[in-house]
């Protein structure tokens, strides 16, 4: 049995890998909000583009999953240790380019920058998978809608780049 003291600090933990994802989720929102409805409105998009409302829920759920999912390989790899560097150092690897999208996307206006970090993206959230999988299968599947709404993400930034030429060499105000 573990001392009640571990066990408040595990809860802390386990928030804490939880938030970590929402953070740069929520400062990407925070910094392009303005952007959205002038600038992305605009852009020509497939119809099967999801609507703007569905985007804050998904990331959401997704944002939750990887957080505890990165928590779980933390607690078996027993914290910070020499077995933890490459899975949660291929996690936070992906994690910064996931943040890093939203602004090459909204802030810069830069499609070829925003499509070259979400191929590079998807590798490393590919390889973050497979490497969990070892360690643990629940951590690795709490990233599979993740990898999907990735997938997703892909396609449409494609096929944004495609269809916008004018929009593919940055801002242009």
């Amino acid at each position: 049995i573990q001392p009640p003291y571990h066990q408040g600090r595990m809860w802390a933990y386990t928030a804490g890998f939880t938030v970590l994802p929402h953070i740069g989720g929520f400062l990407g929102w925070f910094i392009n909000r303005k952007e959205i409805p002038v600038w992305y409105e605009k852009l020509k998009k497939p119809s099967w583009c999801p609507p703007r409302k569905i985007f804050p829920v998904a990331w959401t759920v997704l944002y939750t999953g990887m957080g505890y999912a990165s928590y779980l390989i933390w607690n078996d790899l027993g914290g910070c240790s020499s077995k933890a560097l490459v899975p949660l150092g291929l996690y936070g690897a992906q994690l910064v380019l996931n943040w890093a999208w939203p602004p090459l996307f909204f802030s810069a206006r830069n499609l070829k920058m925003a499509l070259i970090d979400i191929l590079c993206l998807d590798a490393l959230a590919i390889g973050t998978t497979c490497s969990w999988y070892r360690i643990n299968k629940i951590a690795a599947l709490l990233m599979v809608p993740y990898l999907g709404w990735l997938a997703m993400a892909t396609c449409l930034t494609i096929r944004i780049w495609k269809d916008n030429p004018e929009q593919k060499a940055g801002k242009s105000e």
